[in-house]
């Protein structure tokens, strides 16, 4: 089924298609997606129109976003689980049944994507998938999914967009700079036109540089293929010490082979360079690689203390790298937040650890900073209610928690965790009756969410 513009309607169709627009302008969204729906009925592959429905669906929904949430809060997922994956244009009405009454819904907006596969509409995935993107701009999965999806579509210099915002925050992205290298072929030969006029190898002057181009963009390569990209940027860097972007193929290249000790030195390196101090993605990514290291000695010390559980030396080994991994992140953390002081998320993270420290002065202070972020909102209120929990001030935890519980939207894993943590502050206040009210919302949707059916059950039995 392939995508058509709306000049390829009939005429009757383009028709509604204007009277939709022109709807829309006056305020009158209700009619401008009656007839966004009757065109979409008999063209799904038109996708201007599904844009125009997209804005008119977000305008009502704005309009009456308190009705609809109220709406919304008791709504079963479930349809999604066993949604029409072998029939498309069912998935399809599925979704637009589901969007129709939240076009915010994640949810909805991924089955349109599968849809959309399904019916091999690849600019309407990608459609979907941004929408997805507006609404959860961290989700690195997704905005993964979504480059590759403008690259399905034939559209690199979108994908290269994507990879852009990717690699802003995370420049050691592995995925990331694979599609990355993919977009950019697809680019130059979309410029070059090189389908056209013979094969890809053919119109590259070096055979070693066809090889080395080939395997850049595969998002799996082998060790062997992997060396030889590092033993590449490790001789650019010698040509161009100045040059960040030839560091950090070789601390990728080391990361790849598992050979972290030799990333971080790279990364340091890096930062030793004249414009390397002062670079955030670097300095993130010496954190990240000190990171891994410290994790990976703790596994390791973990793993031999499980393989002889009675030996006091590896288990003092294990409980010394525990203890240096918690500590490190703690110092990292503060020192990041210290740094930038208006970083919401840091200072979630920064709460969460100080809590799990024992901190909890300091991770309240933390979480009540966090709150005025938007997108950590909600983890900052629960983050307040288990301190609040952990000094015996359940008042106070539910408080915070019932903030979060009424701002909060569907049922999704974060709305569980306040559920359940308000559920439990309510029981130990001895309101049994409320707690297993929160509970059941929980045990309703995810029978196997902690230990909610043990709760449930002995609730009963009682």
């Amino acid at each position: 089924m392939p995508e058509i513009p709306v000049t390829a309607l009939d005429s009757r169709q383009q028709k509604l298609v204007d009277n939709a627009r022109v709807a829309l302008e006056r305020g009158q969204a209700d009619y401008a997606l009656d007839a966004c729906a009757q065109v979409l009925k008999a063209a799904p592959g038109c996708l201007p129109v599904r844009r125009l429905q997209r804005v008119a669906q977000l305008k009502l929904f704005r309009e009456k976003n308190k009705f609809m949430a109220k709406a919304m809060s008791g709504f079963s997922t479930a349809p999604f689980i066993f949604g029409g994956k072998k029939d498309p244009t069912k998935t399809l009405d599925l979704a637009e049944v589901f969007l129709a009454k939240d076009p915010t819904s994640v949810s909805g907006l991924k089955l349109l994507a599968e849809a959309a596969g399904g019916l091999a509409l690849l600019e309407t995935v990608a459609f979907a998938l941004d929408a997805i993107r507006e609404i959860e701009p961290e989700n690195r999965a997704n905005l993964l999914a979504l480059g590759e999806a403008w690259l399905a579509a034939g559209k690199p210099v979108e994908a290269l967009k994507i990879v852009d915002l990717m690699l802003r925050s995370k420049p050691a992205d592995a995925d990331a700079q694979a599609l990355m290298r993919k977009a950019s072929i697809a680019q130059t030969v979309t410029k070059g036109n090189w389908e056209a006029k013979g094969t890809f190898r053919d119109k590259l002057r070096d055979e070693a540089q066809a090889v080395s181009l080939e395997q850049s963009a595969k998002v799996v390569t082998s060790g062997e293929m992997t060396q030889r990209l590092l033993d590449e940027a490790i001789a650019r860097v010698a040509v161009e010490p100045a040059n960040l972007n030839y560091y950090r193929a070789v601390v990728q290249g080391y990361r790849q082979l598992g050979r972290i000790d030799e990333a971080l030195v790279w990364a340091r390196k890096a930062r030793q360079q004249p414009m390397g101090a002062a670079d955030a993605g670097l300095e993130k990514l010496e954190s990240e690689l000190q990171a891994v290291r410290l994790d990976a000695r703790m596994k390791s010390a973990e793993a031999e203390l499980a393989a002889a559980p009675g030996d006091t030396a590896l288990a003092e080994n294990a409980a010394a790298a525990r203890t240096e991994l918690s500590a490190w992140r703690l110092t990292e953390a503060k020192r990041t937040v210290e740094r930038y002081p208006n970083d919401f998320p840091a200072r979630q993270t920064l709460g969460e650890l100080l809590l799990a420290a024992g901190q909890v002065d300091a991770a309240l202070a933390q979480f009540q900073q966090a709150q005025k972020g938007p997108q950590v909102r909600g983890a900052a209120l629960i983050g307040l209610g288990r301190g609040f929990k952990a000094k015996k001030l359940y008042d106070l935890a539910v408080s915070q928690l019932m903030a979060a519980k009424n701002e909060l939207g569907p049922l999704d894993e974060v709305k569980k965790n306040v559920l359940y943590e308000l559920g439990s502050c309510l029981e130990l206040m001895g309101r049994r009756e409320e707690a297993m009210a929160e509970f059941k919302v929980i045990y309703s949707e995810d029978i196997g969410f902690r230990d909610v059916a043990d709760k449930i059950n002995a609730f009963y039995a009682g």
